[in-house]
């Protein structure tokens, strides 16, 4: 009711402007959900990006992992354009699915290295609900298919101004970089703190030898004093595999997929043939030791074991 009450009693509201021209708002929300046999991590770590993200809406477990276009109207009975979807594959293995509802693109990502803030035991902290600041490697902008995760990664994880249950504050980066192929996530906070005299006085002589300090003036404060600005890690942590990008929202051709990625069942799977390779191999060599003895007339024959009169097994018999 507050909110039809609002839009009846402001009905000549106009649209914001910057120097003549109209602003679109930015109007996107997220829905986060999961398959069905995710783990306590995988579980915390979508509980951990539901808080930092609080333009985002967290439902029920999805009963099925293949008529993944379901989530689309999902999407849209919720009022949500951007859809994260964490779908576990074994018990062990976690692919994310990233889609711009409804006519998409859709990226698959193979999730690797998760730790999630509770277990990390970082010293950062923000404020529950503030916007963070996106930072992005300059390799995103080298090809066409790292742009547009670049793009769907901005409009997932940048927090509209104004959004419902956000605070008015930017507390807290979110890091991606790029690095052997994969995408690195992480999350820091933005420490202020005071400067003295003293750490002052080494910053200025170590400046003058060529080093730079992160120091700024605080804003508004006439006495010119410095804070010094850090970043701490909060969490959590993950690394994303590109696997492949959908032209529609969950299906459609696909129009990028990479060649260098290589399934987690494979890896196991090769594993498995060394483990069998090398029991093959030692049977192998016990054969032929054994032929080679025997030309060699190295071997002693079986003798038979002689059994005595008084033996349990002779008196019962």
């Amino acid at each position: 009711m507050a909110a039809v009450y609002k839009t009846l009693s402001n009905p000549s509201e106009k649209p914001a402007t910057l120097n003549g021209t109209t602003v679109k708002k930015n109007r996107q929300r997220v829905l986060i959900l999961s398959s069905r046999g995710v783990t306590y991590r995988q579980r915390h770590l979508l509980n951990d990006l539901h808080v930092l993200l609080p333009h985002s809406r967290k439902d029920v477990k999805l009963d099925t992992k293949t008529k993944l276009y379901q989530l689309n109207e999902l999407a849209d009975m919720y009022n949500c354009n951007n859809i994260v979807f964490f779908e576990a594959r074994k018990g062990k293995d976690l692919y994310i699915w990233m889609s711009k509802a409804p006519n998409g693109p859709t990226l698959k990502f193979h999730c690797q290295n998760l730790h999630t803030t509770s277990e990390l035991h970082f010293p950062g902290n923000c404020l529950r609900g503030s916007r963070p600041i996106l930072s992005f490697d300059a390799t995103f902008d080298s090809a066409p298919h790292l742009t547009l995760i670049k793009e769907l990664l901005t409009h997932i994880f940048g927090v509209p101004k104004g959004a419902r249950k956000s605070k008015p504050f930017l507390d807290h980066v979110m890091g991606f970089a790029i690095a052997d192929g994969k995408i690195w996530v992480r999350c820091f906070e933005i420490r202020e703190t005071a400067v003295s005299k003293s750490e002052a006085r080494s910053n200025s002589n170590s400046n003058d030898n060529g080093a730079q300090e992160a120091t700024v003036v605080m804003a508004g404060d006439n006495k010119g004093e410095k804070t010094k600005i850090s970043l701490v890690e909060i969490g959590p942590r993950f690394v994303l595999t590109p696997i492949m990008v959908q032209e529609s929202s969950f299906g459609g051709p696909i129009i990028y997929e990479n060649k260098e990625y290589v399934s987690p069942n494979q890896i196991r799977s090769d594993l498995r043939l060394a483990k069998a390779g090398r029991y093959a191999r030692r049977s192998e060599g016990g054969t032929e030791r054994t032929v080679k003895k025997g030309g060699l007339g190295l071997t002693s024959a079986v003798r038979e074991k002689t059994r005595n009169e008084m033996d349990d097994a002779e008196i019962f018999r």
